[in-house]
């Protein structure tokens, strides 16, 4: 509901970002649960500019300043059960800041932050924060090349309470799994991770209230996932059916992780020898982001196919075409991410 309310009425990013949290003379004397309703409200609408405009710095710091606060607050607060919600928050802040910079492509402190919200959802005795910590450790391990870690970080992920209760928090933990185990070489394994995690998908109420973070989840996100594993242990043509089937899926309103799979799928049919059929798919990620910067993430995932396509078909006129897009598009969308 929050999120909707903020899609409504924010003009744009920059406004988002530049809206400040209350000073320290407007903060009341004490502190209670409406302080811990204004900070997660905050939390979302962080969340919502993230789904919007990507990861980015401004993003990062606006994130950082809502856990100082929350922390300040939690200095003042009168009972245990409000300290423990303001720690919560705090964390959910910090861990947004590190999705911020892992989207970004900026990783180098995006571990540092990780390290600090799972310690703030430690002190705050919250499953389902420390269960989006490990999440989001899973992902910038895989984006590191530490696929190890990555494994590691979906296995604790699987062990927290709320996955053990909760079959869509066990699926997610399931898929990330997969997703390390297939990059790691274990292709049996990443297969049956992945079965698992469509498994306990099912079981999964789609109606159930869930946590603003996971709130990505679900079968459009599942099959993004399917196409990654089923790619990277060699079959592009399970990877482009999966594709489909995620974009089909998926709502409208996720742009960017609309543009993520459309990605993906080029990449498949690439795998395929289908170039012309490529470079059309992901020539099409530029004009779902139109008017909005490039995530690093993305441009990592178009670096990819243009190496890809470069290798496979050098000399072709399409090939050379897309390549000219693909910098055009990268120098005038740049300044966009800063």
């Amino acid at each position: 509901m929050h999120r909707r309310r903020f899609c409504g009425t924010a003009t744009g990013s920059a406004v988002a970002v530049a809206v400040p949290l209350l000073s320290a003379s407007s903060r009341p004397a004490s502190v209670g649960t409406s302080d811990v309703v204004r900070l997660r409200d905050h939390v979302e609408n962080l969340v919502a500019l993230d789904a919007k405009r990507g990861g980015h710095t401004a993003l990062e710091r606006a994130a950082l300043a809502g856990a100082s606060e929350a922390l300040g607050l939690q200095r003042k607060s009168t009972t245990q059960r409000v300290r423990q919600r303001l720690f919560a928050v705090a964390s959910d802040f910090t861990a947004t800041a590190a999705w911020s910079l892992i989207d970004a492509g900026q990783l180098d402190d995006a571990g540092k932050h990780l390290d600090r919200a799972l310690t703030l959802a430690g002190m705050a005795r919250d499953t389902e924060m420390i269960m989006q910590v490990w999440n989001l450790r899973a992902m910038l391990a895989r984006q590191q090349g530490e696929y190890a870690e990555a494994v590691a970080a979906s296995q604790a992920a699987q062990a927290t309470t709320v996955a053990r209760r909760s079959p869509l928090h066990t699926s997610l933990a399931h898929a990330r799994a997969a997703i390390g185990l297939a990059h790691q070489g274990d292709h049996r394994a990443a297969l049956r991770s992945l079965g698992r995690a469509e498994d306990a998908l099912g079981k999964a109420d789609a109606n159930a209230p869930r946590a603003t973070w996971i709130t990505f989840y679900g079968p459009a996100e599942f099959y993004s996932i399917t196409a990654i594993v089923r790619d990277v242990v060699g079959h592009p043509a399970e990877s482009e059916a999966a594709s489909y089937r995620a974009l089909s899926a998926l709502p409208q309103s996720y742009r960017r992780n609309r543009a993520h799979t459309t990605t993906r799928l080029a990449l498949a049919q690439l795998h395929q020898g289908d170039v012309e059929q490529a470079c059309t798919a992901s020539g099409e990620v530029f004009t779902i982001m139109a008017g909005d910067p490039l995530p690093g993430r993305m441009r990592q995932n178009l670096g990819d196919f243009q190496r890809e396509l470069i290798t496979l078909a050098p000399s072709s006129r399409i090939v050379h075409e897309w390549t000219d897009r693909y910098r055009t598009e990268w120098s005038t969308r740049d300044r966009g991410n800063r």
